[in-house]
């Protein structure tokens, strides 16, 4: 299926790695430009070159550093030339105990989490209704829908962004301008991430991730490849009446029929 989106230009956050590197390859493949944003230097310039020997044709630009930084984002957003795609993403807080987390823990965590995302929303997506479109896509967490207790930081913060997206999602200035906004919400899938969350449990990493693997009724962990397609499927030109939904991906792992 061709999603109609060549020469279209998407900024990606945290796409370095992971989930957020598995969108801009999907990305790519459709004949998006690129603006990718991770913190460390040398690992996003290496995905660069990776992504642009996958996807020959298209532009890829970058933008180091810590999004949640404003000088960041104002980088970020100067290096696009045209943001027609915006896929927000950030490594969850860390995992642990409630009673261990002080005011400074909650703010870090609604900064990364919730308030930096809306600031690029902010930032495109009266543009992107002036030229008739736009989709945003926020990569949040399965969490939202069934937390988790050790992640408590994630969970309060990713709520709340999906909250605010609700609502936004849903002003006909924006949805009657086929501007779009969703959010993507991973379960269990193979990623740094889940590595850690996975020793914080304690005992025995591959034991653990055993017992998880059992509880999802694909009986595996998810890959990056395939949030990236599901990903590029939101952003495509057939998805415009997909707007406000919290979409989640995790081999059938949520129980519940809502």
């Amino acid at each position: 299926m061709d999603l109609g989106i060549t020469g279209r230009w998407a900024i990606v956050c945290a796409a370095s790695q992971g989930l957020g590197k598995g969108c801009a390859e999907a990305l790519g493949k459709e004949g998006v430009n690129l603006v990718i944003n991770a913190r460390t230097q040398a690992t996003l310039e290496q995905t660069a070159s990776e992504l642009r020997r996958a996807c020959p044709g298209i532009e890829v630009h970058t933008v180091a550093g810590d999004v949640a930084d404003p000088k960041v984002r104002q980088a970020l957003l100067a290096a696009c030339p045209q943001v027609d795609i915006l896929v927000n993403n950030a490594g969850g807080p860390p995992p642990g105990d409630f009673r261990d987390w002080g005011r400074d823990d909650w703010l870090k965590a609604l900064d990364a989490n919730m308030l930096t995302p809306i600031e690029l929303i902010k930032a495109v997506v009266d543009g992107m209704a002036e030229r008739g479109f736009g989709r945003v896509v926020n990569i949040t967490s399965g969490a939202v829908k069934a937390p988790i207790d050790m992640l408590g930081l994630s969970n309060g913060a990713r709520s709340g962004l999906t909250g605010f997206i609700a609502g936004l999602a849903r002003q006909q200035r924006l949805a009657g301008c086929n501007v779009t906004l969703n959010n993507l919400l991973p379960g269990a899938f193979d990623t740094a991430r889940l590595q850690k969350t996975l020793k914080a449990a304690g005992g025995d990493v591959e034991v653990t991730a055993q017992a998880r693997r059992k509880a999802i009724p694909a009986s595996r962990f998810g890959d990056a490849a395939e949030f990236g397609a599901y990903c590029a499927f939101l952003c495509s030109a057939h998805a415009g009446y997909i707007t406000g939904q919290n979409l989640l991906i995790d081999g059938g792992a949520y129980p519940g029929t809502y």
